[in-house]
């Protein structure tokens, strides 16, 4: 069995060449965690220049934030995997168990990637125009964390038929976990208006 690798003592090479190997560990959501994170690492950036001092303060935590986030989800999918390839008795409730702990991975790696909207809709408005270019980058990445775990978290759910249940059991005995899907598209929504409003800036030669 290959070691386990994390996104703090492996270098980008090394992480991705894992990420691009048939393992699942890390996996879609773990990237989503890095997305996440370079999105954190420019807003913060573009924070210092613009001296939104607060702004960058929660950016670099929300970087940190984002690269554990990162290794967890990778932890949950590796159970995931391996819940799916049991062939005993208990197979279905391993099932159901990974299926919620990869939904509430995603869950909690969209809600970090929500609360960075606000910010990164303030640098967009208030930062210095010389990085709005930037700016768009970063809201490029976080759109990208956005929709990544809104997929994962709505696979994660739908998963639990092979646990036995259906679509409507899901919802109703995890009404929150459901939810969080539709406040994502929310989200994704509200960071593609922001990134309308300063194409102009961002990119004058379209």
């Amino acid at each position: 069995m290959s070691q386990r690798i994390t996104t703090r003592d492996a270098s980008i090479d090394r992480w991705t060449a894992r990420l691009g190997e048939a393992k699942g560990d890390p996996g879609g959501g773990a990237a989503a965690g890095v997305m996440l994170a370079l999105a954190a690492g420019l807003i913060s950036m573009v924070a210092g220049y613009s001296d939104a001092i607060e702004v960058g303060e929660r950016a670099r935590a929300l970087r940190d934030e984002a690269l554990d986030a990162a290794d967890a989800d990778a932890a949950a999918s590796a159970a995931f995997g391996a819940a799916f390839r049991r062939d005993d008795d208990g197979r279905a409730e391993a099932i159901r168990e990974a299926s919620l702990e990869a939904a509430r991975s995603s869950a909690r790696l969209g809600g970090r990637a929500r609360a960075a909207i606000p910010d990164l809709e303030h640098l967009a408005a208030h930062g210095d125009p010389a990085l709005v270019a930037d700016v768009a980058v970063a809201a490029a990445a976080l759109r990208a964390a956005l929709a990544s775990a809104r997929t994962n978290l709505s696979f994660d759910l739908a998963t639990l038929r092979s646990a036995g249940m259906t679509l409507p059991d899901v919802r109703a005995a995890h009404p929150d976990l459901w939810a969080a899907v539709a406040g994502l598209d929310d989200a994704i929504a509200r960071v593609d208006g922001m990134t309308d409003r300063i194409d102009d800036r961002a990119a004058p030669t379209d």
